[in-house]
């Protein structure tokens, strides 16, 4: 299975149980799409715990007064099976330039707003609104 659908898939259903916090499997992908998600404001918080092969990212979620979840959407883009590259000044924009596109880049990963700004592509990893 793809390590990166199954981080974006616990977290979607750790949304749709109301969760406090989702615990998955550490790697260093995972913790620099925490660190974006973090960056822009669509997690609370999250921290590495366990050592080891048993390394965990616990990423705790954010929610509204209401108790609705920051996140709305998210899913994957690129895929094993088909992969989604995108030069700069053909990148597309989620919801109109509201939501955020994960990309990794031969400067590492990040957002779409600092891939245009850089100047440079990369593959789609994920879109989150």
């Amino acid at each position: 299975m793809d390590p990166i659908a199954d981080f974006l898939t616990r977290l979607r259903n750790g949304i749709h149980r109301q969760h406090r916090e989702v615990r998955v499997p550490f790697s260093r992908m995972k913790h620099e799409l925490a660190r974006i998600l973090l960056e822009e404001g669509y997690v609370s918080n999250f921290q590495i715990g366990g050592e080891g092969i048993r390394k965990v990212i616990v990423v705790t979620l954010k929610y509204d007064e209401d108790g609705s979840s920051v996140i709305k959407g998210i899913e994957r883009v690129s895929r094993s099976s088909r992969r989604v590259y995108a030069r700069s000044d053909g990148m597309p924009r989620v919801l109109g330039g509201l939501g955020t596109l994960v990309l990794t880049t031969s400067r590492g990963i990040m957002t779409d707003r600092d891939a245009r700004a850089a100047g440079i592509g990369g593959e789609l990893v994920c879109k989150v609104w």
